[in-house]
């Protein structure tokens, strides 16, 4: 029978691993890291940071080229179907600049900002989600983002310009054993005797991979001595698939994103140059990471062109389809549906354009915002595709050739459900991006009085963080009693309320953080339940906050309307949570530990069962 519990020392190195390769200190504003500290900084979110008209302008030709494309070479149905992209379409796209969108201007590329960015692969997702994936594999955590962050001068001047005129990329971490935990990465690179390295392992799941001509691989390199103990090294490689030793062992199907090329990439004993190392030695894990933040903001904005989608197709269907005297979307059980997904898709685009905006700017972290866009917009879209098909009722169940078979207008619903769910498991699951937002939000207080809940610390370092915490948290503790000041000028009076509850939410917020923190100390890591539901809440306060702000800067009824629609919604999963007691998590965890044992295999009777095992 499997272990059921941790391995203290895999999970310690796994710990160590992660903690060496995070991103500094904070040094620049963020919203969401202020929420988590009592503070809700109105100014990082209020006027809302609207895109610049000359920025938006100068990519309106390459729009225009892009949904030209999209409507007259690509089926998207007929890509779904045979689980093909037809090469023409592939360099139609190409030829509309889809593959050079972030690539600068200097190497051939069309240099566009985050914000632009988006709106390129949002538009594309509308029409065909599978294409917007090639092009988010390619751009946003392809070669060109970490080749642009951290490569040197000889390395951009070697490859940005073939990848601007064609080539495609792709990102290569993930293994059949190591997802989550990079830990567990069995992909060397070993130093050569002649110079450079030789690369052996594979990699899972590498979206363009089977297609891409250079991709950016994870491996691990000699381990380096750190504090009289061996600690794993991770490097990033830049590896072009023409070089011997190169194959692709498989090209996996999903349920979704029919088109999409990802597989089992093998690398054996593939010799790299030394120039081809990207960033330091040892540097890998954190260029991933970083790497990743930025990526992530691609997927809010998929999502949101997917959920504006739905939201389209359930405003026509439920208007022209009659039952009981009248139009479906009269009848309140419908109406609540159809609610709900304007709101939450009005919330999605603030979320979505925001998190942009900031890394436009330049000037501010936005770690924790570009995790919690991509859970918000990740999680929202598949509760919105799964209101969608329950809206169309069986014609949401059925595919569209199907419908256009028996003269019915083909909406893709059925295809945008499968598509919605693969969201809240790419570049991070729920959970992962749940945790790490978690770990993010806690580190002020862990930089100040870690040492307490470290079961290795010195007694003078946990003296020191005693006085750390003596100096700080009275009077801090003291002002998150403080009601604060109303809401900022030029909110709309229908949604001030909304954002005086959110301001006294964010302190209670941060007093049960603190609380928390007291109570479990070196424990509280182990509470996922309660750090999940914590971190839930947060991503509600500052979609809260972004709606408001944004209903502020358009002042038209109807997002006002909206915003306050989807600030009621989040007031009660907010109060939910606040319900949800903590024994429930540690009963669900302790029946999991005895069905890991085997002792509910009775509920199992009656089914035709697969033999166990690998």
């Amino acid at each position: 029978m499997a272990r059921v519990r941790p391995d203290p020392d895999a999970a310690a190195d796994a710990r160590e691993m992660a903690e060496s390769s995070r991103e500094d200190a904070r040094a620049a504003p963020s919203f969401a890291a202020e929420l988590f500290l009592g503070r809700m900084a109105g100014e990082l979110v209020h006027p809302f940071p609207e895109q610049d008209p000359a920025d938006r302008a100068a990519a309106e030709p390459v729009l225009e080229e892009l949904e030209r494309v999209l409507r007259e070479v690509i089926d998207p149905d007929r890509v779904d179907r045979e689980n093909l992209i037809p090469p023409e379409a592939l360099e139609a796209m190409k030829a509309a600049g889809a593959f050079r969108l972030k690539l600068p201007t200097s190497a051939g590329g069309l240099g566009f900002s985050q914000t632009n960015y988006g709106r390129a692969v949002a538009l594309t997702a509308s029409w065909c989600n599978a294409l917007a994936i090639w092009m988010s594999g390619h751009q946003s955590i392809g070669v060109p983002t970490p080749l642009k962050l951290f490569g040197t001068e000889e390395q951009k001047q070697a490859y940005l310009p073939r990848l601007a005129a064609g080539e495609i990329s792709a990102f290569a971490l993930t293994e059949p054993e190591a997802g989550s935990d990079p830990a567990r990465m069995e992909t060397r690179a070993e130093p050569h005797p002649d110079g450079g390295w030789v690369l052996t392992g594979e990699k899972l799941w590498c979206t363009n991979g089977p297609e891409a001509d250079v991709v950016i691989v994870m491996a691990l390199t000699p381990d380096k001595i750190v504090n009289g103990k061996a600690r794993k090294q991770i490097s990033a490689f830049i590896v072009e698939t023409a070089w011997e030793g190169f194959s692709t062992k498989h090209v996996c199907e999903f349920m979704g994103y029919g088109g999409i090329r990802s597989g089992v990439l093998a690398f054996d004993h593939m010799r790299i140059p030394a120039e081809n190392l990207l960033w330091n030695e040892g540097q890998g894990l954190k260029l991933a990471l970083i790497t990743l933040n930025t990526g992530r903001l691609t997927l809010p904005a998929t999502n949101t062109a997917a959920a504006k989608a739905c939201l389209r197709i359930v405003r026509q269907w439920a208007h022209m389809r009659e039952q009981w005297g009248g139009p479906i979307g009269a009848q309140e059980a419908v109406a609540i549906h159809l609610g709900w997904i304007a709101s939450h898709t009005f919330a999605m685009e603030a979320f979505s354009d925001y998190t942009a905006g900031l890394a436009d700017r330049g000037n501010t972290d936005f770690r924790i915002e570009a995790a919690m866009a991509k859970l918000f917009c990740s999680e929202v879209l598949f509760k919105i595709t799964d209101r969608t098909v329950q809206i169309r009722g069986g014609r949401g169940y059925e595919k569209p050739e199907s419908l256009r078979a028996r003269g019915e207008k083909p909406w893709p619903v059925e295809r945008l459900f499968r598509e919605a769910r693969l969201n809240t498991i790419v570049e991070g699951t729920s959970e992962i991006m749940r945790l790490f937002i978690a770990r993010e939000a806690l580190d002020p207080h862990l930089q100040r009085v870690g040492a307490l809940a470290e079961p290795g610390s010195s007694f003078g370092a946990k003296l020191k963080a005693m006085g750390r915490g003596a100096a700080h948290y009275p009077l801090w503790y003291l002002s998150t009693w403080w009601p604060g000041i109303g809401a900022p000028a030029g909110i709309p009076p229908e949604l001030r309320g909304h954002w005086a509850w959110s301001r006294r939410q964010v302190k209670r917020l941060s007093r049960r953080i603190t609380y928390a923190m007291g109570r479990w100390r070196a424990r509280l890591e182990r509470r996922q339940g309660w750090l999940g539901r914590m971190v839930d809440e947060a991503v509600d306060l500052t979609a809260m906050s972004l709606s408001i702000s944004r209903a502020a800067s358009r002042g038209d009824r109807g997002s006002i309307e909206l915003a306050d629609l989807f600030c009621r919604h989040a007031r009660s999963r907010i109060r939910e949570r606040h319900h949800t007691p903590t024994a429930l998590d540690r009963k669900a965890s302790e029946v999991a530990a005895h069905l890991l044992l085997g002792h509910y295999t009775d509920l199992e009777r009656g089914i035709v069962a697969e033999p166990e095992g690998d």
